[in-house]
């Protein structure tokens, strides 16, 4: 049984008024079971209602997208077997990010590989999972070098200054999911937002997400505080953001999100179709179909 208050996703999605540019990709998105066939993690931090691989595709062509990047999520920890299922049944349609363990084998990550994995995940997020020494982490990334794969970061903006040395450590690519989660209250001018800008600005192989204004909006189901933040990065980092939906919208407590309105924030943040394009269809292609 999901949580108490764990908000299911939209049931009826509006038609956005966007359309987005043939070939684009919802670079972040997740699969959730079904339990009965894929099990939570027994030592997850939230349980949260089914949303099956039927569901995500039904939504990509509903919203006008042509492919999905699925992110496993911490609710089923390092057991990917919904992520390849949803992989192996979309084909060239959907790539993938998984969680893996530290004894994970080569012949585990090359198997993955095969299904349309491209990346892991690293999370820094107290709230959704334990703490995991750093030493892990970067023997990890040693392990998924030979397969060229980037590694995906989530946290929150008060951690990053003490996360600076060790993202500038990785020698692969970096995408960081959520713009770091600024806290919007303080404005694009702050010197958290603006430490993260820094951070981009000073390694060209990191890259970040532009992705759930529904998390970071003081004004739900109103985006607009969170625009400038997304447009900052867009227009200043054009050629290393990525745009995703981040269905099912896990842990999500204040309001249940409407996709076709989030995609409809994409053309505020990306005033240009040279933008969306890039935003959409060239940079999610070059760094998950590239090979």
């Amino acid at each position: 049984m999901m949580d108490a208050d764990y908000l299911p996703f939209h049931p009826n999605p509006s038609q956005p008024a966007f359309r987005a540019p043939a070939g684009a990709v919802d670079a972040h998105c997740h699969v959730f079971g079904p339990a009965d066939r894929f099990p939570y993690h027994p030592k997850r931090k939230y349980t949260p209602c089914d949303a099956p691989k039927e569901k995500l595709f039904e939504l990509r062509d509903h919203l006008g997208f042509e492919r999905n990047v699925i992110v496993q999520a911490s609710c089923h920890g390092t057991d990917n077997a919904a992520l390849i299922d949803a992989l192996e049944s979309a084909g060239q349609l959907a790539r993938g990010v998984a969680v893996v363990d530290p004894s994970v084998t080569l012949e585990e990550l090359q198997a993955m590989d095969r299904a349309g994995v491209r990346g892991v995940r690293f999370n820094f997020v107290k709230r959704l999972v334990d703490s995991t020494p750093k030493e892990v982490f970067l023997s990890i990334a040693e392990k998924i070098k030979p397969l060229g794969w980037h590694i995906v970061v989530y946290f929150e903006a008060p951690d990053l200054e003490g996360l600076i040395p060790f993202l500038n450590e990785l020698d692969t690519t970096i995408v960081v999911d959520h713009m770091g989660r600024p806290d919007v209250a303080k404005g694009v001018e702050h010197a958290d937002f603006q430490r993260f800008v820094q951070l981009l600005r000073d390694n060209d192989r990191i890259w970040t997400k532009v992705s759930c204004p529904e998390r970071l909006t003081l004004t739900p189901p109103d985006y607009s505080d969170v625009v400038p933040f997304a447009r900052t990065l867009v227009e200043q980092f054009p050629d290393r953001v990525l745009w995703g939906t981040d269905w099912p919208h896990p842990n999500m407590k204040s309001h249940v999100p409407d996709d076709g309105h989030l995609v409809d924030v994409i053309p505020r943040i990306a005033p240009t179709a040279e933008l969306q394009h890039k935003l959409l269809v060239d940079n999610p292609m070059r760094l998950y179909w590239s090979k």
